[in-house]
C-alpha cells in the first residue's frame, strides 16, 4: 500500500480517461472491461458505475475482488486498485450524484431512459499501488515542475467581495449580471458562462445573460430535466461532468449499438448544447432563494480538469449572491419617483433606414421581423404591445408598473420575472433588430426607440 491517499489523485477521478476493471468467476476466468465512472467516496472506499456490465456484475456475485487500473490525466501514472464488494446502492445521494453525470451524457445523445446508472456498487480498497515501468524515467529539463507564482494581492475572499459588491451595487438586473459575469472572467478566468431563467411555464430555462460567446447565446432555451443545466433546475442540485467529450463519444457508441439492435424507436433526437460544441468540462450550479428556482447559472471550459471541488463551492456562492440579487431586481423594480429623470437631448437625424417588418402570430404570442424569429410568449406580448402604441402615435416611454397592470400581457401577480423578460426582449432586439432598441431611463421606466419605419402585420397562425 503506498502512502499516496485516495483524495490525492483526484484527476484520475474525474472520467478523462476511462478506468478498466478486471474480475474472475468462481473459476478464475478472467473478464476485462472498461468502466464508466470511479467515485471517491472516502479515505478507504470507492464506487463503480454498474450500466450494462453483466459478466462483470455475475462475477462480483461468485467472486467480490476486483481491480481497477487508474491513469492520471496530466502525467499518465498508472495506479492499481484492489477492491472487495461491500454493497450496492440504487438510491439516496451517492446514487444521485453518480446517476446525474450518466443522465446528462444520455440526453445530450438522446439516450434518457435507455443509457441510466442500475446501481453505484461500492467497494473496499484494500490497496492502492502505482504500477512502475510504465512510463520511461522523466526528463529533468522537458518535465521539471513550473515555478510556483506567489500569490497577488487579489485573494479568493477579495475577488469574492468585488463580485458581491458589483452584485449589490447594480442599478438594474442587465448590470448585475453582465457585472458578474464579467468579474468572474477576468478575477477567475471563468472565460465561458451564462445565466439562465425559467420562463413562463416553467418547463424551459432561456439564456438571458453570458460571457464568452460574443453575441450569440441570449435566448437560447434548454427544457428542464435535459442537459446538465436542465437537470440542475430539475433537481435544484449542482453538477460537475469532466472529460465531457470523451464520455459523449462513449454515449454515442451504446447509442449506434442500441440502434443495431432495433431498438431506435426509444431514443430521442439529439440536443445541441447552447454555448462551447467543443466543452469537455461543465458545472451548473441552481440559483435558489428558499426553495425556488431563480436560475442556473453554468461555466464551461475546454479544458477537462478545469473544474474542482473549490469551484463547486466558490461558484455555489456566487450563484447565490446573484439569485439574492435577482430577487432584489424583480421584486422593486417599479419606478423610483424620487429619482430625477434623465435629461433629453436632441439628436440629430440618423440617413434612413430600410422599413422593418414585424409579424404577430397570436397564437403562440410569437414575433418575427422580416421573416427571422426574434422573440416569444411574454416577451413577444410586451414587444408588440410597445410597437402597437408607437405605431399609434403614443407614448414613447413606459413604466414597468404599467407593464403589470395591463391584464392583455398575462403577467402572474406573484413573482412575475417582468425584468428577465425585459432583459430578454432588449438583447434579442440589439441581435436581430438594432434599429429598435429599448432604452432605460431611471428604475422602472424605459424607453423605445425606433429608427426605421416599421410595418406591423398580426395573424392567428403562422
Amino acid at each position: 500500500m503506498t502512502d499516496v491517499r485516495l483524495d490525492q489523485l483526484s484527476p484520475c477521478f474525474q472520467g478523462v480517461i476511462p478506468a478498466l476493471i478486471a474480475t474472475c468467476d468462481r473459476d478464475g476466468e478472467p473478464n476485462v472491461t472498461y468502466l464508466s465512472q470511479v467515485y471517491l467516496v472516502d479515505a478507504k472506499h470507492v464506487a463503480l458505475s454498474f450500466q450494462f456490465f453483466n459478466k462483470t456484475k455475475l462475477n462480483i456475485e461468485q467472486n467480490p475482488y476486483a481491480t481497477v487500473i487508474l491513469l492520471h490525466p496530466l502525467n499518465l501514472e498508472s495506479w492499481r486498485m484492489k477492491l472487495r464488494f461491500e454493497h450496492s446502492e440504487t438510491s439516496g445521494e451517492l446514487f444521485d450524484t453518480m446517476a446525474a453525470r450518466i443522465e446528462v451524457i444520455a440526453s445530450h445523445t438522446g439516450m434518457a431512459g435507455v443509457f441510466k446508472l442500475l446501481s453505484a456498487d461500492v467497494y473496499e480498497v484494500l490497496s492502492l499501488e502505482r504500477m512502475d515501468g510504465w512510463l520511461v524515467p522523466p526528463d529533468p529539463v522537458l518535465d521539471a515542475e513550473p515555478p510556483k507564482v506567489p500569490a497577488g494581492p487579489l485573494t479568493e475572499l477579495r475577488g469574492l467581495q468585488t463580485i458581491s459588491q458589483r452584485v449589490a451595487r447594480a442599478k438594474d438586473l442587465d448590470e448585475l449580471l453582465s457585472g458578474a459575469l464579467t468579474a468572474l472572467d477576468e478575477l477567475f478566468s471563468f472565460s465561458n458562462s451564462m445565466v439562465l431563467v425559467p420562463d413562463d411555464s416553467r418547463t424551459r430555462l432561456v439564456t438571458i445573460a453570458s460571457r464568452g460567446y460574443g453575441s450569440t447565446g441570449i435566448g437560447a432555451e434548454v427544457a428542464v430535466g435535459a442537459g446538465i443545466v436542465g437537470l440542475v433546475a430539475q433537481r435544484r442540485k449542482m453538477i460537475r461532468v469532466a472529460g465531457f467529450g470523451s464520455e459523449l463519444r462513449y454515449g454515442r457508441a451504446i447509442r449506434s449499438r442500441v440502434e443495431e439492435v432495433g431498438e431506435r424507436g426509444s431514443l430521442s433526437a439529439e440536443i445541441p448544447l447552447p454555448g462551447l460544441c467543443d466543452a469537455q468540462a461543465q458545472l451548473a450550479l441552481p440559483m435558489l432563494v428558499g426553495d425556488e428556482l431563480v436560475g442556473v447559472l453554468a461555466v464551461e471550459s475546454r479544458d477537462p480538469l478545469c473544474f474542482d471541488e473549490w469551484d463547486e463551492s466558490f461558484l455555489q456562492i456566487v450563484a447565490n449572491q446573484i439569485a439574492l440579487g435577482i430577487e432584489r431586481m424583480e421584486s422593486g423594480d417599479d419606478e423610483v419617483a424620487s429619482e430625477p429623470a434623465c435629461e433629453c437631448v436632441e439628436i440629430p437625424a440618423a440617413p434612413a433606414l430600410a422599413p422593418r417588418r414585424f409579424v404577430f402570430y397570436r397564437n403562440d404570442d410569437c414575433v418575427f421581423v422580416d421573416g427571422e424569429y426574434l422573440v416569444r410568449n411574454v416577451p413577444g406580448k410586451i414587444l408588440w404591445k410597445l410597437l402597437k402604441q408607437h405605431h399609434a402615435g403614443g407614448p414613447r416611454e413606459f413604466t414597468n408598473r404599467e407593464l403589470r397592470l395591463d391584464p392583455t400581457l398575462g403577467l402572474p401577480p406573484v413573482k412575475d420575472n417582468l425584468e428577465s423578460r425585459l432583459i430578454l426582449l432588449r438583447k434579442r432586439l440589439a441581435e436581430k433588430c438594432p434599429d429598435v432598441r429599448l432604452v432605460p431611463v431611471r428604475r422602472g421606466r424605459f424607453a423605445l426607440e425606433v429608427a426605421s419605419p416599421v410595418e406591423l402585420v398580426e395573424k392567428d397562425s403562422a
